[in-house]
């Protein structure tokens, strides 16, 4: 596993079809704690919750489910992933995103987090990607 998850030695990661780099840290002083994901020179912070919160729902699943990243502005497809990240029934009452303009992409930056952290299993084609809770 690479890095430890803080800003000092981030989570280096890589989008589900292979197609982008980024890092992830929690910063837990953060009100609210947050995890704060870079991707180039842009930064998106999510509720720290999100990744029990998401493993959580995951488990509930039993089976693969569509990540269906989508931007803030665009409608998430029902049962996704994205969908999750913004639903009011989720455990947080909505969106998981912290920053206003950058609350979506949850679908895409979270499950390899997930993966990575031996949570979850993630597919890696170059379109529509799925996960679901890893086997225990």
């Amino acid at each position: 596993m690479s890095g430890s998850g803080t800003k000092e030695d981030p989570w280096a990661l890589t989008t589900a079809p292979g197609s982008s780099e980024y890092t992830m840290w929690r910063d837990e002083a953060d009100d609210p704690p947050a995890l704060v994901c870079q991707v180039g020179t842009t930064t998106l912070k999510y509720h720290l919750s999100a990744v029990d919160d998401l493993a959580g729902w995951l488990r509930e699943q039993g089976d693969w489910v569509d990540l269906g990243a989508a931007d803030e502005k665009k409608d998430a497809a029902p049962g996704t992933v994205e969908a999750f990240g913004r639903a009011e029934e989720n455990p947080v009452g909505g969106w998981y995103g912290l920053r206003n303009g950058y609350r979506g992409r949850f679908g895409m930056y979270l499950p390899p987090l997930l993966e990575q952290l031996g949570l979850a299993e993630l597919t890696h084609e170059k379109r529509n990607n799925r996960v679901r809770a890893a086997r225990a």
